[in-house]
This record gives structure tokens, C-alpha cells and sequence, in this order.
């Protein structure tokens, strides 16, 4: 049914990376949140009232809330697909994770607000009219949340939309809490005993806790999230494999928004070779990444020496210092600048954000280590921070 909606509602329904596609995967996932969070409403708050069962009638407001948040939701995904301004000249992409941060801490507020109903059920536990009918509403209520918690989760995966994935969540969360009430309705009917209250409170822990776990989620790309592993593996890669690229490094991607991504890298290259050529290198490399990854990179052209004997040597002999001192520590931009009594070794370190080492501190062990190799070679060194990895040939 999933697939039937997506082929009859989103037009062009493969081309996930086009903004305006996005937006109908957002408006399919808010009008279908709005439709059967209301029409859960309606038929909780006729139960709740027929019945006088208070849980019912807070888990019928829930849904209200729910409805809320697909309205949330399509206007997230709206103002996603906004083209880029004079303000926003990298788009407004990221207005999918202001989406979602919303909608996880309306699950932490949810959260709360439950632990407290269910600990005043606790202490004034009431009569629930027990029905039948009542019971009928309730597994139904459970099973359209299963199905909405999978449909979200799908179309989430499909676009990579965390603002999706959080509200796929909040369906599962339903589930727990709509189910705690239908045991607790069952068991008060059976035994007599109210538990109403204690399952209310387990299931707002968990609540409380899966909302925090998605407000970092959603929070940490607009803090400037480090890129993923495979893709950072993958860009260096598919570098490396240009022949007449020598190694990479200050690779540095930036996230605007799913599918939108801005990244800059130093290509090293032989210095030997024909300016011309190593631009075209460049530029190729540049044009690859945009036609075929969706990936806006720009290139620094960083030429480096590799028929100097000397030089080789010298490179060789600073780098195993670097990695005997961290290994996680590497080396680029290695020449040698040769003077009539002293010669200077210029290169830059690259840092990962683990080191805890100062930066003055270790610029001088490398400077003292460097010397050992030969009084009259000075090091002069440029400390870099390490932003999402760094490969060296």
C-alpha cells in the first residue's frame, strides 16, 4: 500500500535529491499524519467520554498533538524546498532538521506530561466503564499507529529525512502508550486492580528517553555534525583513483541539508607536471563529484615534489617522527627550503579532534625530534584541525 501511495501522490518519485520531490515525500507523510491522527481523535475522545476512562481521552489528545506535528511536518518540508536567496545562498534544506528537532522535544514535553497524569492516576485511581467497543477502538488505534510508524520510517529512509525518522518514532511511542491502556482497561476488568497509572509511567520513561536520543539526533546537524565515515571514505577514494593525483588531504565537508552537500579538499599533485594539465586534473575531478555524487567540491591544486632524492628522504624520515609521537598525527605540504648555513622544513600537521596535546606543546617535540636529524634543519610548522579525515600517499 506503501508503494501505491508513493507511485500515486509523488510525482517523479525516484528523483530524490530534486528539493521540490522531497516536498511531496513531506506532504504525503503530512496529509497522511493528519487525516488518521483526527480520525484517532475523534473516535479515542468518543470512547474516553462514553466510558469515562481518562487515559483514553489523554491518549486522544495525543493524537490531536500528533496532527499537530504532520502540520509541523509539511511546513518543514515546505520550507526545505525553498531554491537559495540572496540570505540563504546554500538553500534552506536544513529546514528538515528544525522539523525534526521540533518534533522530538514534542515527544520529551508528551513524555512529561504523561509521567505526571499517570503518577496523579496513581494516587487517585478512578472506576473505567469497562466495553467492549472501547477495546475495538483501541486495537484499532494500535494498529493504524503500527502502520504509521512504518510508513513514516519508510519514506524516511527513502529521502534520508531525519524529521521522518523522529515522527516514525513518535507513531511507535503511540503504540506503547496506546497498548499500556488497553492492557491496563483489560486487567482492571479482570482482576479489578487499577495499574493504569504504573504502565502510564513506564511507557513515559521511554518516551522521555527516545525523545532525548532524537533531539540530539536532530540537533547535532544543525551544530555542524562531523560527515559520515562512508562517505568520507568514499570521496577519498574516488580521488585517489585519478591518475596523476599523488594524495588528498583538509578534506572538509559541509552538510546544508539531506542530499546537499558542500565539501573542499587539497589534491596533491606532481610539480613536475604540466600546469595546464594538472588544472584539467582539477577541474575533471571537480565536475565528476557535481554530475555523478551531487557533491558541490572544490579543489586547492597542492604540487609537490617527488624527483628530489633529498627531498624524498627528508619527507620519509619527518613523517615517521610525526607518527612515532600520535599516530593519528599526519603530515603534508612537505618542502625543503635549502639556505647558505641553515635549511628550513616546512610541512603542515593535520590534528585529529582527539588529540588533547597543546598545540605549542607538540609543534615544539616535532621542531626538537626534527633537529636530531641534523642541528642545521629547522622546522616550521602549520598546525591544522582535522575535520572529518585526512589520507596521505
Amino acid at each position: 500500500m506503501i508503494d501505491y501511495l508513493i507511485k500515486r501522490f509523488v510525482k517523479d518519485h525516484q528523483d530524490i535529491s530534486n528539493p521540490l520531490v522531497r516536498e511531496r515525500y513531506g506532504r504525503l507523510a503530512g496529509s497522511v499524519g493528519i487525516l488518521t491522527n483526527f480520525f484517532l481523535f475523534c473516535i479515542k475522545l468518543l470512547a474516553g467520554t462514553l466510558f469515562h476512562s481518562i487515559a483514553i481521552t489523554a491518549d486522544a489528545v495525543n493524537n490531536l498533538s500528533d496532527a499537530g506535528s504532520s502540520i509541523i511536518t509539511l511546513v518543514g518540508f515546505r520550507m526545505a524546498s525553498k531554491p537559495a536567496d540572496e540570505k540563504h545562498p546554500y538553500g534552506h534544506a536544513r529546514g528538515e532538521y528544525i522539523t525534526g528537532f521540533i518534533v522530538s522535544f514534542v515527544i520529551f514535553v508528551l513524555g512529561l506530561e504523561l509521567i505526571r497524569t499517570s503518577f496523579d492516576k496513581i494516587i487517585h485511581p478512578g472506576p473505567i466503564d469497562f466495553s467492549m467497543l472501547s477495546v475495538v477502538i483501541l486495537v484499532v488505534a494500535i494498529g493504524v499507529k503500527v502502520w504509521q510508524s512504518h510508513l513514516y520510517r519508510t519514506l524516511g529512509k527513502k529521502i534520508n529525512s531525519t524529521a521522518l525518522v523522529a515522527t516514525s518514532m513518535d507513531s511507535r511511542n503511540d503504540v506503547l502508550a496506546t497498548s499500556s491502556v488497553l492492557v491496563a482497561t483489560i486487567f482492571a476488568k479482570l482482576t479489578g486492580i487499577q495499574i493504569d497509572g504504573y504502565m502510564g509511567v513506564v511507557v513515559a520513561l521511554f518516551i522521555i528517553f527516545s525523545g532525548i536520543k532524537l533531539i540530539g539526533e536532530t540537533l547535532n546537524p544543525l551544530l555542524g555534525l562531523a560527515p559520515d565515515k562512508e562517505l568520507v571514505d568514499e570521496v577519498e577514494q574516488r580521488i585517489l583513483s585519478y591518475e596523476g593525483v599523488l594524495g588528498l588531504h583538509d578534506l572538509v565537508v559541509h552538510n546544508y541539508g539531506p542530499d546537499k552537500v558542500f565539501a573542499s579538499v587539497h589534491v596533491e599533485v606532481p610539480a613536475h607536471q604540466d600546469l595546464l594539465e594538472s588544472h584539467e586534473l582539477i577541474d575533471t575531478i571537480e565536475r565528476d563529484f557535481l554530475t555523478k555524487e551531487n557533491i558541490h567540491l572544490v579543489i586547492h591544486m597542492d604540487p609537490i615534489v617527488t624527483d628530489d632524492e633529498m627531498t624524498n628522504i627528508l619527507r620519509q624520515q619527518v613523517n615517521q617522527i610525526i607518527k612515532s609521537i600520535d599516530p593519528k598525527l599526519s603530515m603534508h605540504d612537505f618542502r625543503m627550503i635549502a639556505g647558505k648555513t641553515r635549511s628550513n622544513l616546512v610541512f603542515d600537521v593535520t590534528i585529529p579532534a582527539s588529540c588533547t596535546s597543546c598545540d605549542e606543546q607538540l609543534r615544539s617535540v616535532i621542531q626538537k625530534e626534527v633537529a636530531k636529524i641534523n642541528p642545521d634543519y629547522q622546522a616550521v610548522i602549520t598546525l591544522d584541525r582535522n575535520y572529518s579525515s585526512t589520507v596521505n600517499i
